[in-house]
């Protein structure tokens, strides 16, 4: 699991000379491993335009986080007999999802600089939805097929009292299309085993002589046949009652079976022949939205800097890895580097930044997520954000 902040400082000659001062004690001190997070230079347009697009961009943020992790939870169901091998499938633009973080460029031929942010956030909106569209349906159809199936496979798993007996039986084992004779089930404890062979013949009258067959045992007990005329039945069933035994009600139907047969076979192929093409789309898309999440956060670094800054555009964030049980003391340095910027809103920021709102939803590790936590614009100093 990894852990970004990414964070962002005026570009003046101060708060450059600041950045390399935490370049120098976080390198010295091992605290994080530091890049420079390169934003293109946008049309900034109206303040208001701003304002608005300050809040658009934050529920789009967390629209496309919660979308990424239901993908990644699609890709974990559906490689549900190899899920070892799911972290590489989660990848954006073939890399992993940290080296496409620490290595982003923003991309200028799907998302072009030059138009106005505004048309640059929808244009990334309507990938996003478009995705999440795709991504009911195809799951819908996928998880139906697989849920019938699971469905059958699961009265093939029961006990004898309730699991399907089509897989057990034959149409030898009993007697059909007879006037006068039925074959019955009964299920014996496995204890019971020896009495039941003593006993059976004489439960009522009318029983068939060495007419009974093991068909079928689990950790209970064991299925048995018996043959005996139809007029006596209800005796039977009683008399066995009274002996422990049970009568389970089944009658042999040969088209039954066979249809319970040739749904679980294509089931089966269907599930097969879908696997492919929607593990492969999962695969292509979870890159696409990763990588339009990645450009929101830029988006977002870009216009609450210019909020919090002012005019002209002149900023610098830099994307952090905290070294491991570093994040404390990384916060000290941070808080001491760019005191300056606002002591108490630094100090609120970061704290903030650092420890609140974790996600835990997507337990598949390596799975990122890059927060920048929304701050009002008038309040001077740092953003910070958690990649996990």
């Amino acid at each position: 699991m990894s852990e970004f902040w990414l964070i962002s400082a005026p570009g003046d000659k101060e708060n450059l000379q600041a950045l390399e001062r935490m370049n120098t004690v976080t390198s010295k001190s091992n605290l994080s491993y530091n890049t420079k997070f390169v934003i293109p230079d946008f049309k900034v347009g109206t303040l208001d335009s701003l304002v608005g697009l300050s809040d658009e961009l934050g529920k789009l943020d967390a629209f496309a986080e919660s979308l990424i992790k239901r993908m990644a939870q699609s890709v974990v169901d559906v490689m549900e007999d190899a899920k070892g091998k799911v972290q590489e499938n989660l990848l954006a633009n073939g890399v992993d999802l940290t080296s496409f973080v620490t290595h982003f460029e923003w991309d200028m031929a799907k998302y072009p600089a030059k138009q106005p942010l505004v048309s640059v956030v929808d244009t990334v909106a309507k990938q996003l939805a478009q995705i999440e569209t795709d991504l009911k349906s195809r799951t819908a159809s996928y998880n139906t097929l697989k849920t019938n199936l699971e469905n059958l496979e699961r009265k093939s798993m029961g006990n004898l009292f309730t699991r399907t007996l089509s897989d057990i039986v034959s149409k030898e084992d009993f007697v059909l299309d007879s006037e006068y004779l039925i074959t019955l089930l009964v299920i014996v404890p496995k204890p019971s085993y020896t009495q039941w062979q003593k006993t059976y013949e004489s439960l009522s009258d009318m029983v068939v002589p060495r007419s009974t067959k093991l068909l079928a045992e689990d950790n209970e007990g064991g299925l048995f046949t018996v043959t005996l005329f139809r007029k006596v039945i209800d005796d039977f069933k009683i008399k066995a009652k009274e002996n422990k035994f049970t009568v389970r009600e089944y009658y042999y139907d040969e088209k039954e079976i066979k249809r319970e047969r040739e749904e679980m076979t294509r089931l089966l192929s269907d599930k097969k022949q879908q696997y492919g093409p929607l593990l492969r789309w999962l695969k292509v898309n979870f890159s696409e939205a990763f990588i339009a999440w990645i450009h929101i956060k830029a988006l977002r670094v870009f216009v609450e800097s210019v909020l919090r800054y002012g005019l002209p555009v002149n900023f610098q964030a830099v994307l952090l890895q905290p070294k491991k049980s570093s994040t404390k003391r990384l916060r000290e340095v941070l808080n001491s580097v760019f005191r300056h910027l606002d002591q108490v809103a630094a100090a609120s920021i970061l704290d903030v930044g650092v420890c609140g709102d974790p996600w835990a939803a997507a337990q598949q590790p390596g799975l990122l997520s890059l927060r920048l936590l929304p701050h009002r614009p008038q309040s001077p100093g740092l953003e910070t954000g958690r990649h996990h």
